[in-house]
Parts: C-alpha cells; structure tokens; sequence
C-alpha cells in the first residue's frame, strides 16, 4: 500500500515534509510516520476502542485518523505549529465527511508539548522524535503526574526512538521496555526502523 492509497482512503491529506527546520534546535522537523511502518505496527500491537491515544507532534494528523479508522479510539493531537495545526483541522473535516457519526473522538491542540494538560483518560503516548530530551523529560513528568492522581496502566510508543529518550526512560523512570516492533526490510540497514514499547503498570 503507498502514502496515497490512505490518505484517499482516509480522505485526508498528510503528505510531505516541513520545509527548512524549526527557530529552536528544541523542535525537530515534522516528518509523518510512513504508512507502510504503521500498518505493521498495529498488525502486531492492537489498540482497544476505549484507549486514549496522544499523539506529541502530530502534524497534519496522519496518526490520529489512521488509529481512529482503524480501532474507533480517542485520539489527541498535539502541534505547536499553526499552519500544520489548521491543515489538521481540515484534515478532520474532510475526514468526517465519511464518517460522520464520530468526530469529537478526534481533538487536535495547538500547543507546546509539555503545556498539554493530560487528561486523566489518557493511556497511550505516541512520539515520533518530536522534540529534545528535555522536553521529553517535561512531558514524561507530566504524564507520571497524571498518573498519581488517577492510577492507570501507560504506554509509550517511540518511533525512530532516540538513545536520549531511552536512557531517561530505563534509568530515570519506572517504565519498562515490553516490546520491540522491528520494521522488515528497514530495521536491517538502520536500527532506528523499529517501535519501542515502553509500559508503566499499576
């Protein structure tokens, strides 16, 4: 299946990439997570209808539409960059147009990462090396926050996962790498082809 086949299927539009880089070195380049890695991602890790998926850095919303199509979950998208935040907002429209009878299931936010405010639902935190360690330091807090105060099992999903991430992850936090989803034919020639997995059980 190629990059159009989904997007026409979704009728949505999430192609192509950000253009020159971000003012500060803290925020990496948009780029969507292909939809070739995605679809063998959830052939091997389903979701549940009743998750609460956030995606940090979503961009257009490629994620979002694609878990919601797929499992009719909650999904959140997080962007800080305007113009990728109203083509989302279109992008959800066009969206709804063939599925009608579901769209507050799909919430986008134009803010920063680590101002979104978890919500006590949320179980489910999906990053494609959005950001520096140091924001992803402010969002884990953030997450483990909402966790004290509403008790609930959490799973990170990192693609193209960063030795920075998983070294705070394994040796700062309490999360547990659990799986590993390794992209055939990719993974082989670049390491950084893969899901990591990580789990906080309570």
């Amino acid at each position: 299946m190629n990059e159009k086949y989904y997007d026409a299927l979704l009728n949505i539009k999430t192609g192509g990439d950000q253009k020159g880089f971000h003012q500060s070195l803290h925020y990496h380049r948009y780029e969507p997570t292909p939809y070739s890695a995605l679809e063998h991602l959830f052939t091997q890790h389903e979701l549940e209808s009743s998750d609460r998926i956030v995606d940090f850095g979503c961009g257009k919303g490629r994620l979002n539409f694609y878990i919601h199509h797929l499992f009719n979950a909650h999904v959140t998208g997080i962007e800080m960059d305007e113009k990728f935040y109203r083509e989302a907002l279109e992008n959800r429209k066009s969206y709804q147009k063939k599925n009608r009878h579901t769209p507050e299931k799909i919430q986008f936010q134009c803010t920063l990462a680590q101002d979104y405010v978890i919500h006590p639902s949320d179980n489910v935190f999906y990053f494609f090396n959005p950001f520096s360690v140091q924001i992803f330091m402010n969002v884990v807090k953030n997450i483990l926050q909402s966790v004290e105060e509403n008790k609930r099992e959490i799973e990170l999903i990192l693609y193209y996962g960063s030795e920075d991430y998983t070294f705070f992850l394994e040796n700062q936090t309490a999360f547990e790498l659990r799986e590993q989803v390794l992209l055939p034919g990719l993974y082989e020639s670049n390491p950084f082809e893969k899901f990591l997995i990580y789990r906080l059980a309570y």
